[in-house]
């Protein structure tokens, strides 16, 4: 029990970093996580579940919201390109210089 709690704790640390810190949704789960874990086995039940929900919605919104205070403030990513224009890209730079190369004069 407590291994979860604390694993989701860690992901609310990690999901915080990400938003911004007057989001509703991160102020919830940030109230939850510092509870402590109530005794019994029910009430503990219901904290780890409710826990649990606030962290989904939480990075529901990061994961949508498409905000990243590291690398962005506000703007959406630029798609990242991938392997095969990389390589295209490379590709084409050589073929060019080889053009270029064979077009010159000869001595």
């Amino acid at each position: 029990m407590e291994d979860l709690v604390r694993l989701l704790r860690g992901h609310v640390a990690q999901l915080g970093a990400r938003t911004a810190p007057t989001i509703p949704a991160l102020l919830c789960v940030q109230q939850l996580c510092s509870e402590s874990i109530p005794e019994g086995y029910m009430p503990s039940r219901v904290y780890l579940v409710r826990l649990a929900e606030a962290t989904r919605e939480l990075s529901a919104y990061v994961e949508h919201s498409g905000l990243d205070s590291i690398t962005m403030v506000g703007r959406r990513r630029r798609p990242r390109s991938t392997v095969n224009v990389l390589c295209g890209t490379v590709f084409t730079i050589a073929l060019l210089c080889l053009v270029f190369a064979a077009s010159g004069p000869r001595t």
